[in-house]
């Protein structure tokens, strides 16, 4: 697998409007995209810093994957994200490996990128979201 570079940090947080008022005022990030990903069950909101990217994320949802990570944990660092290509093959790779994937085949996620997550009882407790522009 070839990692071609960090594409996000996702960032679990209880308000969005909140979050990205403090990332833009005392941060000096502008926002520059809000979506809603009605699959799972999610508002977020981008901001770069170079070439990476910061993804807040807020539940629809109480009971969607960002509604109980904040339940149980609070708000925080969710997910990092890499960039790669032939996603499905890297997935099929790390399943023959051994690896535990919570995404068997790549599903869209915000941006319209391709997305996959990795279990993270199999990636030293870190949730690692794997992603790929469908339009390279």
């Amino acid at each position: 697998m070839k990692i071609n570079h960090i594409e996000h940090i996702g960032i679990a947080v209880r308000n969005l409007e909140q979050a990205i008022a403090f990332y833009e005022k005392q941060l000096g990030l502008p926002c520059y995209n809000i979506e809603e990903v009605p699959e799972q069950k999610v508002r977020t909101a981008f901001f770069k810093v170079g070439q990476t990217k910061v993804e807040l994320l807020e539940s629809t949802d109480p009971e969607g994957p960002i509604g109980k990570f904040i339940e149980n944990r609070g708000e925080g660092v969710h997910h990092i994200a890499f960039a790669t290509e032939g996603l499905q093959d890297n997935l099929d790779e790390l399943a023959t490996n051994g690896i535990r994937l919570i995404d068997k085949t790549p599903r869209k996620g915000a941006e319209n990128l391709d997305i996959a997550f990795l279990h993270p009882k199999d990636t030293l407790g870190v949730l690692i979201e794997l992603c790929e522009n469908p339009k390279q």
